[in-house]
């Protein structure tokens, strides 16, 4: 999972304009909140992918990442719930042929996350996992 979120904060990273029109998609938030939210999440998406890899923090990152991600799952369900058109900005924006975006797919992908997250937080990997 750490490599999911390092990958997700990665593609974010320097294309704060295509996030916040992401964002925007979702038809939740205003204008401004959607600028603050596309300079905020691609960082903690990568300081919570890095926590992850190295082990640090670990039950805890977990929580923070698996609430994350029930949010997002809530956005999604409720843009496919509203009947709009988006792209969910999950991975970073690729040109597509394809408008929009396959939400039962992208729901049951972040289910399996949200269970390798939870697996996680109830026995997250002890041998190089640093605890404070």
């Amino acid at each position: 999972m750490g490599y999911v979120w390092l990958s997700a904060g990665m593609s974010k990273l320097n294309h704060q304009l295509t996030v916040s029109q992401n964002i925007q998609g979702y038809q939740i938030f205003t204008p401004e909140w959607s600028d603050f939210l596309a300079h905020l999440i691609g960082p903690l998406e990568v300081a919570g992918g890095v926590l992850l890899i190295l082990g640090i923090f670990l039950r805890g990152s977990s929580k923070v990442a698996f609430a994350v991600l029930v949010l997002f799952m809530v956005g999604i369900s409720q843009a496919w719930i509203r009947g709009l058109d988006i792209d969910c900005g999950c991975f970073g924006s690729e040109p597509s042929d394809v408008p929009g975006m396959d939400y039962a797919w992208t729901l049951a992908r972040d289910t399996f996350f949200l269970f390798l997250t939870g697996w996680t937080i109830w026995r997250p990997f002890r041998k190089f996992a640093v605890y404070v």
